[in-house]
């Protein structure tokens, strides 16, 4: 698991929509802190300091010690709004953490000995089915990643859950069947899957619309701890 990261915070006098845009026009960005059976609470963070620790690559599956009123607060990141023009995050959810919580969080996969795979050697394309597992996790032993191992895996073969050890303190959060995580097929049966998948364009939101849903969700207690 990653070392815990800190980030300053302060109270949110107020909340709502005219509130949040003065605080994104001063390079701060709205947040909330939620769950532990206790009422959320309004924060909000310098955006320069959020940009460069979700520039970790590992923020969200990072504990975050907030610290807000001269305390700090154990949480997880759950949430990021990003603005779909700029990609400027726009508002932040945090889940509040007990220091025996178990929680869900996504954890990324990472393929291992790909050069020992005879599928792969012969030409054939890993396609990757999940590239984030879903887990139950020990808040304080939450993965990096998963590592599978490829060895010996040839044309034809699927690799699924029950074929990989998770760490201690991890399970997986679908239990009710054996899912796939990756198959290694010939590159034309890739193009063949490819090229039937129907695509839908997307219509890109408004800068304003995009600040509302986020803000829709400001103080929502959105996740469970287990």
């Amino acid at each position: 698991m990653s070392d815990a990261l800190t980030l300053p915070a302060e109270a949110r006098e107020r909340a709502g929509k005219g509130a949040s845009r003065v605080l994104r026009r001063e390079g701060r960005v709205p947040a909330v802190i939620y769950g532990g059976k206790e009422e959320p609470t309004p924060i909000h963070v310098e955006a320069k300091e959020l940009v460069r620790q979700l520039g970790t690559g590992h923020f969200m599956n990072s504990i975050v010690m907030i610290e807000v009123g001269g305390k700090k607060v154990r949480t997880l990141p759950k949430d990021v709004a990003f603005h779909p023009v700029t990609d400027r995050p726009i508002h932040v959810d945090f889940l509040r953490l007990s220091k025996d919580a178990k929680i869900q969080v996504a954890v990324p996969v990472v393929f291992l000995n790909e050069e020992a795979s005879p599928g792969l050697k012969k030409g054939g394309v890993l396609n990757i089915v999940r590239h984030d597992l879903e887990l139950i996790c020990e808040s304080d032993k939450i993965p990096d990643q998963i590592e599978i191992d490829v060895t010996g895996k040839d044309v034809g073969d699927s690799i699924h859950i029950s074929e990989v050890t998770l760490p201690a303190g991890s399970e997986s959060a679908i239990t009710d069947r054996d899912f796939t995580i990756a198959t290694l097929v010939a590159p034309s049966a890739l193009k063949k899957a490819e090229g039937a998948e129907a695509s839908a364009g997307d219509v890109p939101a408004t800068e304003q619309a995009a600040e509302d849903e986020a803000e829709a969700t400001d103080g929502e207690e959105a996740a469970t701890e287990e």
